[in-house]
């Protein structure tokens, strides 16, 4: 007489080591979780990470954000309103009206982006890995410290060690910043097609902790870091 066997459910995902979509190569720029909710008053520190072996900061990759900014300015729920190029990784400032405006502004930027830099690189396939990170900026203190990191982070990169020649970051909107604690002549830089912020915060709120040298080597920023940096 047969013996009825017992059947073996198989189960996939859940909560266990390795399960999930794995990250598009060795490094994950953000985890696949619920994002922060998008409050249209707090504007948005947003990091996109390149494909590993890509280098961002050069003239490709300028040319690239450039043409990704002049496709986000036209669009009135979603406004770029300052950048910062670094090797490996983009920098962003945004305003946001919503979440779903957050997600479409972000897609067209790294759409735009990275048809022009594999135009301009001859290559083809994806340039930014996986997720970007957003990050509100939700306090005064926050989003001064997230200014001067984000316009000054190529001094945290120590890429101003070979331009000291220069005040500002030539791959950051610095020209388009009014809240430097001194003026050094910047004609040099290229106009930034960014956009003026709206939120309180971001245009007059976080003056009250006073203008941000140029000269500043931006430490880490979360909470808990100095508003000196």
């Amino acid at each position: 007489m047969a013996t009825q066997k017992t059947f073996e459910f198989r189960t996939h995902g859940g909560k266990r080591p390795g399960a999930g979509r794995p990250p598009r190569g060795p490094r994950s720029s953000e985890k696949h979780k619920a994002r922060p909710p998008v409050d249209p008053r707090h504007p948005l520190h947003v990091v996109i990470r390149a494909r590993p072996g890509l280098k961002l900061r050069r003239r490709a990759g300028w040319l690239a954000v450039r043409r990704a900014l002049e496709v986000s300015y036209q669009r009135r729920d979603f406004r770029v309103c300052h950048v910062s190029v670094q090797a490996t990784h983009v920098h962003l400032i945004v305003e946001a009206d919503d979440h779903m405006a957050l997600a479409r502004g972000m897609q067209g930027f790294q759409v735009a982006c990275a048809r022009r830099f594999n135009a301009q690189a001859r290559r083809h396939g994806g340039v930014f890995a996986d997720r970007y990170h957003p990050r509100p900026l939700a306090t005064l203190r926050e989003v001064r410290n997230g200014l001067a990191y984000v316009l000054n982070n190529w001094r945290r990169h120590r890429e101003d060690l070979t331009a000291r020649h220069l005040a500002f970051d030539p791959f950051a909107s610095a020209r388009a910043f009014d809240g430097w604690a001194h003026d050094p002549h910047r004609a040099h830089l290229e106009p930034v097609p960014v956009v003026m912020p709206t939120t309180w915060l971001l245009t007059h709120g976080w003056r009250r902790y006073g203008p941000i040298e140029p000269c500043v080597r931006p430490g880490p920023i979360g909470p808990g870091a100095s508003s000196r940096r």
